[in-house]
């Protein structure tokens, strides 16, 4: 676990030396839990929006992309439910003072307890080698076994009491399982209450005249209010879908964990209407769809897993997490959710207004369902970079880091180095950046010796340096060095464009979810 917290740290260090993530208004001690995208973060978080938004939009001809406003109607909450059950489970630890979610400190308990599930796996895969088979352990070892079989109850029981509203027994758990304080130690607990998330705000000239207005705490609900909008312009036909990313803002009591849990965030959404009783197909089609999206950019299948909810929302009859291994254990990265026709339904109730879909083939007239697949942009971002950044030590005993970022989403692909400040060579150099910065993000670097350049680049997650020297001036070839491998090869200048497109083309690496 100390090693695992060692290395969260390092992604936080990392994330502010290399121009990626800036604690917020920092010349004034900071804002909590508010942090700003920098120089390189900024491209890095448009890279990924945009894989998202190929891979759902571009490349679905039945689903399109709004962009809807922050400020919605306050009757908007009201219908969705927002104001009356957007809760977090809220606990106060008497000696210490801090404040915690009651659940999050009992999923961390289970999140204890899966630690040691790997550490038996990884223990006897060591063992057995070759022969080891990790399903058969992980179902038949004793030890194993009793902690899955332990963490399943435990977060059945948490479900059913938050879905019961009992938060009697939701103390009561933590405290049977003897759950204390991170910070202190201390077991003394407050009672647990539920604390509402929204954002409040005001719309007017005046104080007399304002409107009580929230900041969306999701995107979801501004593709709900359009749903008739979108369909009738675009003439849509079921089954057909509707994305937006956008900033979220919720008020999170407990914000931790550097951007995995912040007060403003980003969300990427998209709401895919169908018809009603097809809901159980669509649900595993998204689920399978949207892991393949994942997969696609290369970190590792093991760092994935689904969790099937055992507390449903108010408006779901299923749900699941696709979680991801970061470095501070499995956490949610995104929810595929069925939620039924609760939120057309209720904006009909509320508003007063028909939104239903007629369907021309079956001549009836019929509430969509809806199927939902929501994943935190800001989470994306922290499950990347944390998994990219990785100390070497090389076969010459020194040692490197990198930031090995799928090259697709790299805010810099490459960056052309003189060997020397003369002869001639800086000019070729910039020459070559002009012609690549059409098609590329490219840094130009002629400070230090090339060897200490490429160790800055493989640490801001460059994937290419291109070299020009002396032997560029005669044959006009450079060296093209490779990030991840250090390999270097001798290439002529009119090759490197492609070369280079080759690694980095989001084409290339969406064809992987087929």
């Amino acid at each position: 676990m100390a090693k695992n917290e060692d290395q969260f740290k390092k992604v936080i260090s990392h994330a502010k030396e290399y121009g990626y993530v800036f604690q917020s208004s920092e010349i004034y001690d900071g804002l909590s839990a508010v942090y700003d995208y920098a120089q390189n973060g900024v491209e890095l978080k448009n890279n990924i929006r945009e894989y998202w938004w190929k891979a759902m939009v571009q490349m679905h001809d039945n689903i399109v992309g709004i962009d809807a406003a922050i400020f919605m109607h306050p009757t908007t909450w009201k219908a969705s439910g927002h104001v009356d059950a957007f809760n977090d489970p809220l606990i106060d630890n008497k000696d210490s003072k801090k404040r915690y979610r009651a659940d999050v400190l009992v999923e961390d308990y289970v999140g204890k307890l899966d630690a040691k599930i790997e550490k038996e796996v990884a223990k006897a895969a060591k063992r057995f080698g070759d022969a080891f088979d990790k399903e058969q352990f992980v179902n038949t070892n004793p030890r194993v076994v009793g902690y899955k079989e332990k963490g399943e109850a435990i977060l059945k029981r948490l479900g059913q009491s938050l879905e019961k509203e009992d938060l009697a027994d939701v103390k009561a758990l933590i405290e049977e399982l003897e759950i204390a304080c991170p910070e202190s130690g201390s077991r003394n607990w407050t009672d647990v209450k539920q604390f509402n998330l929204m954002f409040g705000t005001k719309l007017g000239a005046s104080a007399d005249s304002a409107m009580d207005l929230y900041l969306r705490p999701e995107t979801a609900q501004g593709i709900f209010v359009n749903f008739l909008n979108v369909q009738k312009t675009g003439r849509m036909k079921i089954p057909f879908g509707i994305a937006q990313t956008g900033k979220a803002f919720r008020n999170e009591i407990v914000a931790r964990q550097f951007i995995f849990r912040m007060r403003e965030f980003e969300q990427m959404e998209m709401q895919y209407f169908i018809k009603p009783g097809t809901q159980k197909e669509w649900y595993e089609t998204w689920k399978e769809t949207r892991l393949k999206w994942h997969l696609s950019l290369g970190m590792g299948e093991d760092n994935y897993r689904f969790h099937d909810h055992e507390k449903l929302a108010h408006y779901a009859d299923a749900a699941a997490d696709i979680e991801f291994r970061f470095p501070f254990g499995f956490k949610e990265l995104e929810g595929i959710h069925s939620r039924t026709d609760f939120d057309l339904s209720q904006h009909e109730e509320y508003s007063g207004k028909k939104l239903r879909y007629f369907d021309p083939e079956t001549n009836e007239s019929y509430v969509p369902y809806v199927l939902e697949t929501s994943i935190g942009l800001d989470r994306m971002f922290l499950a990347v970079f944390s998994k990219s950044l990785k100390e070497e030590t090389l076969e010459d005993g020194s040692e490197r880091t990198v930031l090995a970022l799928p090259a697709v989403l790299a805010p810099t692909k490459a960056a052309v180095l003189p060997l020397i400040k003369r002869d001639g060579l800086p000019e070729v150099a910039k020459k070559l950046v002009e012609e690549l910065k059409w098609d590329f993000n490219v840094a130009y670097d002629e400070k230090d010796a090339v060897g200490r350049r490429y160790r800055r680049q493989d640490a801001a997650g460059t994937p290419f340096c291109i070299t020009v020297d002396h032997q560029t001036l005669e044959d006009e070839t450079v060296t093209i060095r490779h990030r991840d491998t250090m390999e270097q090869q001798r290439v002529k200048i009119s090759e490197v464009r492609e070369i280079i497109k080759k690694e980095v083309d989001m084409r290339t690496w969406l064809m992987k979810m087929k």
